[in-house]
Formats: structure tokens, sequence, C-alpha cells
């Protein structure tokens, strides 16, 4: 049961609010249509519903608002708009993904792509999706967590006849099982063709809430379309002579000279011009909706009709020749027990309450996935932007060794890391860095967690997630250089000169401390501006301008060595560490000791404190907000 009770919109400044005391429900085992015009107020009532915008109101889902659900996938499905997922993507990846992020088994992918008609077309990159294709992996990702509640807006936007009839089929196959689904359209017939209920709304204002049979009764008649330059007496002769004979006509009067005549026909409205000579410039027979008359206006009808000849009946299929089969069974639909009530939800009615009606919708903070780390993996490696990224590092790497090898001054250090005294940073190195900023760049700019949100998550377990996958694929990527351009030299130079330095722990320590700062550098940068650039400037900016500062400070006069600190610190410590963690804490102070490791040291703690104060700052506004919406309401 879906029950939304007086949803009002924040107006904005000089305009009326797109949603005005909005209340209306949605049973279980019946599609319901949320039919209006464009500019109605469809889509702002459903981001309400769903706490996507601010504005007053409360929706229950099963007795719960959306913010006291704790796995949203879980219970509401949503489609608002098309998949906001990497056009280079596979649809199966994407799936995936988003499997990972609602926390399900990676195989309801499959199970959704055959559902959905997409099995032979998991493989298919999503920017290469025709509308019905890219549609489809819509609703199989609104499908994913196995939701009671399905919300849709406007889903056979631009879709064929065929299509449409084949999502219809499966919304009512969802319904069949139990469970609920709104969906928006601004098409009358539409509505009455495949919907149980119908809840017309005008300028954000409820106008009726009918049943579907009552809706094509009463909303959706034939009709005499007339056009004549004395309209208003030919509509005033039509109205008396009708009232002679004690006959139902009426005639609504719209703008251009043009009449709507409901209850006669052509031959009728013809003779009565004819009698008393009046011009007719247009006389046809049509079908429409009467549609939602706003106050203080003469037209009564508002919505697009079917030319004479069509006579299309309100509850006539589509086109049946369509390649899907439209009308899905229910048992084949999801394979598993949704947990949602049936019909006879015990559940009453929504009844609008002062309270209900006045508290505050706030915007929810988006959620994070819930199982962070298959999902970071499942995103990383789902494109071949990453793949491309390491090749060229390699590749690059391996040149400059090379290059650098030839010259027999050159330290060896130098050379297998690829680190000419020309660049900022080696090649690893930066490529480790665009990795990580593409780990939060992509996420803004392929919003798939925060659905019709250009923002993501600040979540404590998805930002370790990709500190974790980013810090792995940056150490394997620095020993990847380290270990091909040794081969590479051992092949083209001979074995003789390649020798392991005494100092080699130390070096691979810092060599990886590099890698994995300037990714974290990246990730983080990207994360607080929300941009890959941003972190590809952070982690340029740590050589070029960092770097500078801290040789001024560590190579100044009277600078004090810190030699001997793991022996002071052993001396603090109850009881002490072996004397072979010495060694290691010396290894880390002198890694931090370095002006380069001084500088990604800063910079990551100032990026880290951004984070934390952005992220935290939001959450915990939206925490006060609610608390104090509730105190209200109560």
């Amino acid at each position: 049961m879906l029950q939304a009770i007086g949803l009002t919109s924040t107006p904005r400044r000089g305009l009326r609010a797109a949603v005005d005391d909005l209340t209306f429900e949605a049973r279980p085992g019946h599609v319901t249509a949320l039919l209006g015009a464009s500019g109605s107020g469809k889509t702002a009532a459903l981001r309400l519903m769903l706490e996507l915008d601010s504005g007053r109101g409360i929706t229950y889902f099963r007795g719960r608002p959306m913010h006291r659900i704790p796995h949203p996938a879980r219970e509401v499905g949503v489609l608002l708009g098309d998949v906001p997922g990497h056009p280079v993507r596979t649809a199966r990846g994407q799936l995936r993904m988003l499997c990972a992020a609602a926390g399900v088994p990676a195989a309801r992918a499959d199970e959704l792509l055959e559902i959905v008609g997409l099995a032979g077309l998991g493989d298919q990159r999503i920017g290469t999706l025709s509308l019905g294709m890219d549609r489809r992996l819509a609703l199989a990702s609104a499908l994913l967590g196995d939701p009671h509640t399905l919300v849709l807006d406007d889903p056979t936007e631009g879709l064929a006849p065929c299509e449409g009839s084949w999502l219809h089929g499966l919304l009512r196959a969802h319904a069949a099982r139990g469970g609920t689904v709104l969906y928006s359209t601004a098409d009358p017939k539409e509505a009455a063709r495949a919907a149980d209920r119908v809840v017309t709304i005008d300028g954000g204002r409820l106008v009726a809430d009918q049943d579907g049979g009552d809706f094509s009764r009463t909303r959706l008649r034939p009709r005499v379309a007339v056009r004549t330059p004395h309209a208003a007496r030919l509509a005033a002769l039509v109205s008396r002579e009708a009232r002679a004979a004690r006959r139902s006509v009426e005639v609504v009067t719209e703008a251009g000279g043009r009449l709507a005549v409901y209850g006669s026909t052509c031959a009728e409205i013809g003779d009565v011009a004819f009698r008393h000579g009046l011009p007719v410039h247009r006389l046809a027979d049509e079908v429409g909706d009467t549609g939602p008359t706003p106050p203080g206006s003469s037209s009564g009808y508002s919505a697009d009709s079917v030319e004479s000849g069509s006579h299309e009946h309100p509850a006539e299929p589509a086109d049946p020749g369509c390649l899907t089969d439209p009308d899905p069974d229910p048992a084949e639909l999801v394979g598993r027990d949704s947990g949602g009530a049936g019909a006879g939800d015990p559940r009453p009615a929504a009844r609008a309450s002062a309270p209900e009606s006045a508290l505050p919708i706030r915007r929810r903070p988006a959620r994070g996935p819930l199982q962070p780390l298959r999902y970071e993996l499942r995103r990383l490696f789902g494109v071949r932007t990453t793949t491309l990224i390491m090749a060229a590092v390699l590749v690059v790497s391996v040149g400059l060794s090379v290059l650098l090898a030839r010259n027999a001054h050159a330290p060896l250090p130098k050379v297998l890391a690829a680190w000419p005294s020309l660049l900022p940073l080696p090649p690893a190195a930066v490529g480790a860095g665009l990795l990580g900023a593409l780990s939060f760049g992509d996420e803004f700019r392929y919003p798939a967690l925060a659905v019709s949100r250009g923002t993501v998550p600040r979540r404590l377990g998805l930002l370790l997630a990709k500190l974790v996958v980013s810090a792995g694929v940056a150490v394997a990527l620095a020993l990847a250089v380290v270990l091909v351009s040794a081969e590479t030299l051992r092949l083209v130079y001979g074995h003789d000169w390649i020798h392991v330095p005494a100092n080699s722990v130390s070096l691979g320590a810092s060599w990886v401390a590099l890698t994995v700062g300037c990714a974290w550098a990246g990730l983080l940068a990207a994360g607080v501006f929300r941009v890959t650039t941003a972190g590809v400037a952070a982690v340029l900016a740590v050589p070029v301008l960092v770097v500078p500062l801290v040789q001024l400070v560590l190579t100044g006069p009277g600078v004090r060595p810190v030699a001997g600190l793991p022996a002071r610190l052993r001396g603090l410590m109850w009881p002490g560490w072996p004397h072979e963690t010495d060694r290691w804490i010396a290894l880390a102070v002198g890694v931090v000791a370095h002006p380069v490791g001084t500088a990604l040291a800063l910079s990551l703690s100032v990026l880290v404190c951004a984070y934390l104060f952005t992220g935290l700052h939001g959450r915990a506004r939206w925490r006060s907000q609610r608390a104090a919406g509730s105190s209200q309401a109560s």
C-alpha cells in the first residue's frame, strides 16, 4: 500500500507550488496511473514521495516513510529517466554493479536480463542501446531488489506501441503477484487501457481519483469537434435545441473558435448550423479525454485527441505483433517471494491529518552500497578505461626505463621507476592518481548510486572500499612497472649491471608509498570537488607546489634531526616492543621525512579533513532538520 498524504512542494520565488496538498493512494495488486498533462506536477509529486525534493507532507510505503526503510531498493523500485550508467559499461556489468549496491547476488542480473528481454544483449554497451532497450535496462535496475512497490515516471515515453504494450504487461504481472505499481503518464487513453485506477492531477492538485472503468466511461467519451467563427452562438443553439428535445448534450467551448460536443453527432450539429446560417469550418468525430478543468476557465478539454476515423476504444490493446510476450507469466517475473502484501492488505486507506500533512519533507541523503567492496571492484573493472590506463603506464614506463638505462651514471632506482629528473612524477604515480580520481569522478558523472540526483553517497564504508581498492591497484601497478622494466632491461642490456641495492626495503616502501599516496590524493580531491580533473590537479600539485614549500622548511637553517626517535618512543611504551620494530619505525619516518613524502602526507591530511567536513556537515544538517520536523509534527 502506497499512501501519499498532503504532498506540497516548496514553491520557487514568484511561482506557485508545483504540487499542492496532493493526497491519494495506490493499492497492492493494482496498477495505478498518475495522469496529467505536461507541467501538471507528476514528476514533482513522485520526487516528493521518494524524498528527493523538499516540501511538506508524507508518503507511506506499507506503513513506513522512505527515510524509515532500512534498504529502500528492496522495498521501492524507482525509474526516473534513463539509466545513469557509464556508456561503455555493458548491460550485464551495470546490473551486477547495482546488485552489489543493493546487496543481492550477482546472479540476479542474469535473471532480470532474461525477464526484460535483454538476455542476448547482456554484453551490449549502454551507450549503444536503443531507447526501448535502455528503458528495459532501467526497469531491470528498478527490479533488482525484488521490491514490493514500483514508482515509474512516464515509462512509455517515446516507446513504440509494441514496447509500451510489453512494459504494461510486465507491470500487470508485478501487480498480480501482490505488488504495488504507480506510474505517471500524460496519455489518458493509455491510462484507461493499462491502469486499474487513475489519479488525475492538474496544477499539482487532485482532480479525480477513479476506478479504471469509471475513468473510461466518464472521461473518455466520443465527441464532435467543431470549428466555426460563431462558436459561442452555435454552442447556445445546440444547447437550447438539446434541452428542448430532452437530450443529454454537453458543449465545451475551447480557444480558437472550437467546440467539443458530447452526446451528439456530426449530422445533428451540421443541421443546426445550416438552419441558422452559420458557417462551419470543421466537423469531425473524435475520441478524447475531457481532462481537468482549471478553475475559472471556460475550456473543459486539455488532452491530446484522436482524429476522426480512428475511433480507438479505450480498452483496445496496443499492437499485438510484438516480438516479446506482452503478458508475461507472473511466476517468471522474479522467481522468488517479494514479501509483499496481497490485494487484501488490511492496512486502512490513507487519511490526511493535520500533523502528517504539515510534516516537512527533507531531501534524504543518498545511501551507499550494501556491499561497497564488491561494488567498487565491479565499478573499476567494468570499463576498459582502467585496463587502458594501466597498459599505457606500463608501456611509457618501460620506454623511459630503456632510455634512462643508456646513461651509465643513471641511478638504478630511478631507472626501474622510470622517473627522469625532468618529470615531476613517474608515470606509475600519475596513472595511480588518475585511477583514483576516476573512482569518484565517474560517480558524479554517471551517478549510478544516487538515481536522478547528481550527488554521491558520503558513506564511510564506500570511502574505505575506494581507498582499499585504489591502494591495491596502485601497489599492483608499482610492482608491475618495476618487474616489467627490470625484465626488459635484462633483455636489452644483459644481466651484469642489474643488482639488488642494499636499501631495497626502504626504496620499495618509498615507491609503494608514493603510488598509493598519489592514488589517495586523486580519489579524495575528486570526492571533495566532485570532478575528475580536480583529482588529477591535486596529484600534480604535490610535486609542483607542495614539495617546494616543504623543502624550504626541511632544508632551512637550524633544522634539528629526528635521529633516535624509535628508541625514544620505545622507552615511552609499556610493555616495550621488540627491537626489530625500531627498524620499521625508522623506515616509516624516513619515508615521511622525505620532501615528497611530507608533501603527500600534508596533502592527504588536508583532503581527508575536507572530505569529512563536507560529508559530516551535510549529514548533521539533514538529521537536525529531520528531528525538527518530527518534533513539529508531534
